[in-house]
């Protein structure tokens, strides 16, 4: 696919036709929004032969530029979402579960450690981790939030099949609002279920309220019909004692009221029992011609009384015969990841893959494309590779991408062993068998995969003694008695930044703070239009911090990067590849110990490395993942030595590393 080629288009939106509607400031329907080209960043394929596993979909319909596999984007998902709008997927997604920020007023970190033993490094006989590191912050000003969230329901909407479904998560904060907004978006009518996920156990934290233990998920349709599959539970062990009878053998029944509640059947004598019975004639007649049931007293599936007559509670029913009880919109069987549980990937707010595999089973079937534009850690997607279906993802976050793009490969080269095995690919219909055994990693708007911004934001406040608001949609603080704007480190300060900056305070007549601005590089004519700008004495005088260059405070953003001593040698027909030392700055500063001294207790550098990937014919573009080295427990350390077979002679040999940090490193070797 030529995407780099490919010029930025509009893609229309339909306009939210239900009601009610609520009103916020600065609402704006989304009638136009602009597709930007995607670009190829990594590809992972979990079996050297092609669509080995293509058997459980059709893949007629997709996009032809784009190969068949999950596809992953990093993001701002509205950019994600129009350029999916504009290549084919409008009208082809039949479920998605969405898990947005719930305007909670929080930052969002992950806790990171290195590998080992306990997942820590001991030195000097303490236990120290490398601490957490944001991934995204949860802080909005309501309207701002409110016009987020609906500009991306709108074109999810779009992107949904007639039969399709959408879910989404929230919690007590803005799930009355977010309720408001999707019946207008996806009309009341559609509307389906408010389930209440019973999380946690109610704890002793409260004096004043009532325990919270719940999220809420709004389920909606897109139309008035859709797919759906019930799902039915258990009885309970107070319900069988209640209602159901024990027989010798070991199963239980019940009789049923055959009478009609309503009083409107004929009557009739069944048996020598005169009775509006609530089915027909010949119905009774069946169930009493059926085989004997083992109930005593009975004759087919009629219960008699003492006299040999049909009682009114007359048919006879099986327990091990029926489905279950109906699960209802109570969800309280699903509890939240603790700390330690297996599937932990110790990313904030990760949900628990009963509880996805539960809503992918319930709207979707094995073919069916799931796409969740929040993907977090990658539950859904994961979820929707293990049932057999196909799958999108995006994230604006990058630790969120090399999160799911882990967890993918670990599930992906399972399912291709048990492949191998003869165990995945059978007649048992209770395994599904997957869609496709690889996917591809891609970038939307050319959005920079090196800069957490979100971190790079707290340092710089912390450093700077800078107090973070929490309700500012537009600046990020306060220092001392002046307002503080970040401009996005992913981008020197340009005059675009500063007109965006004048034009928020002439939208704040009453404003007469002075405002620092910091950034991460200034390009010359922004620094002439700071100088013109305060050369005009404003009230509102404009203040600057470069961080690389600044006397005072420049030198906090001192980026050293990830180094390592690794060999790549042909033997024949082998292709070996040693990685002999891995060394990370960035880990060294988190510790606040000097080189020598993490040298010095770190005797093995395994331990500051996630995860190993190597592209054994790279083109510099696009990084084919041929060899995956993602240790599954955080206890456990990568090989670091591996024979593959060789390319021919003349390819590029790439090696990619990850530390626990996220930071990546590819080195590229002639062979």
């Amino acid at each position: 696919m030529a995407e780099n080629t490919k010029k930025p288009r509009d893609v229309t939106v339909a306009k939210a036709k239900g009601r009610p509607m609520l009103t916020w400031v600065g609402k704006k329907p989304l009638a136009r929004v602009t597709a930007y080209p995607s670009q190829a960043i990594e590809r992972f394929d979990a079996t050297a032969e092609q669509n080995v596993a293509l058997q459980n979909a059709d893949w007629s319909d997709w996009p032809k530029d784009l190969p068949q596999g999950g596809l992953l984007y990093h993001g701002d998902n509205k950019d994600v979402l129009a350029h999916l709008l504009a290549n084919g997927f409008r009208g082809k997604v039949k479920l998605i579960y969405i898990d947005p920020p719930f305007d909670s007023g929080a930052d969002y970190v992950r806790k990171v450690q290195l590998r080992g033993a306990k997942g820590t490094v001991k030195i000097d006989g303490e236990d120290y981790a490398l601490g957490e590191q944001i991934q995204y912050s949860d802080i909005w000003a309501n309207d701002n939030y409110l016009q987020f969230m609906y500009e991306r329901l709108l074109m999810l909407k779009e992107l949904l099949s007639n039969d399709g479904s959408i879910y989404l998560h929230c919690d007590q904060r803005k799930s009355h609002h977010l309720k408001i907004v999707a019946d207008e978006v996806f009309g009341p009518e559609n509307f389906r279920n408010e389930i209440s996920w019973k999380r946690t156990s109610s704890h002793n934290d409260t004096t004043d309220r009532f325990s919270k233990v719940k999220d809420t998920i709004l389920f909606y349709s897109k139309g008035d019909q859709t797919s759906f599959n019930t799902t039915y539970l258990p009885y309970t062990q107070e319900y069988i004692d209640s209602e159901w009878n024990e027989l010798a053998s070991g199963r239980y029944y019940k009789c049923e009221n055959m009478l009609d509640p309503q009083g409107k059947m004929q009557m009739f004598d069944f048996h020598g029992t005169q009775a509006r019975w609530r089915t027909s004639h010949e119905k009774m007649e069946a169930l009493w011609n059926a085989p004997q049931a083992e109930v005593p007293n009975s004759h087919g599936l009629i219960k008699l009384g003492k006299n040999g007559k049909p009682i009114k509670r007359c048919k006879i029913v099986f327990m091990d015969e029926l489905p279950g009880v109906q699960l209802s919109d109570v969800w309280d069987d699903i509890s939240y990841i603790a700390g330690r549980a297996q599937e932990a990937e110790n990313y904030p707010t990760q949900k628990p893959k009963k509880l996805l595999e539960r809503i992918v089973f319930s709207s979707s079937n094995p073919g069916d494309l799931v796409l969740d534009c929040f993907v977090g850690s990658g539950t859904t997607v994961a979820v929707s590779q293990a049932l057999g279906r196909r799958w999108i993802g995006c994230d604006i976050n990058k630790g969120a991408i090399q999160t799911t793009a882990k967890r993918l490969q670990t599930l992906m080269q399972a399912q291709q062993a048990a492949n191998r095995q003869g165990q995945l690919f059978s007649d048992d219909n209770s395994v599904p068998q997957p869609c496709q055994l690889g996917f591809s990693t891609w970038r939307v708007n050319d959005y920079d995969l090196q800069i957490q911004h979100n971190e790079a934001v707290d340092l710089a406040c912390q450093y700077l003694g800078v107090t973070r608001s929490r309700t500012d949609a537009f600046f990020d603080g306060t220092q001392g008695g002046r307002l503080v704007k970040i401009v996005p480190f992913n981008h020197p300060l340009t005059p675009l930044d500063l007109e965006a900056l004048r034009t928020e305070l002439k939208n704040r007549p009453d404003e007469e703070r002075d405002v620092l601005m910091v950034s991460l590089g200034v390009q010359h004519d922004a620094r002439q239009w700071l100088d013109d700008y305060n050369r005009n004495r404003p009230v509102n005088r404009l203040h600057l911090i470069e961080l690389r260059t600044d006397r005072k405070y420049g030198g906090i953003i001192k980026h050293e990067p990830l180094t390592a001593d690794v060999s790549v040698s042909r033997d024949g027909d082998k292709l070996l590849v040693e990685i002999h030392d891995v060394l990370s700055p960035t880990i060294i500063h988190r510790l606040n110990l000097e080189q020598g001294v993490f040298k010095a207790q770190i005797t093995d550098w395994r331990a500051v490395v996630d995860c190993v990937l190597i592209d054994t014919q790279h083109d510099d573009q696009i990084f084919n993942v041929v060899l995956s080295d993602v240790p599954e427990r955080k206890q456990d350390l990568v090989v670091g030595r591996y024979e593959l077979s060789a390319p021919p002679v003349g390819s590029v040999v790439a090696v990619k590393l990850i530390d626990m940090l996220g930071e990546e490193l590819i080195l590229r070797f002639d062979v």
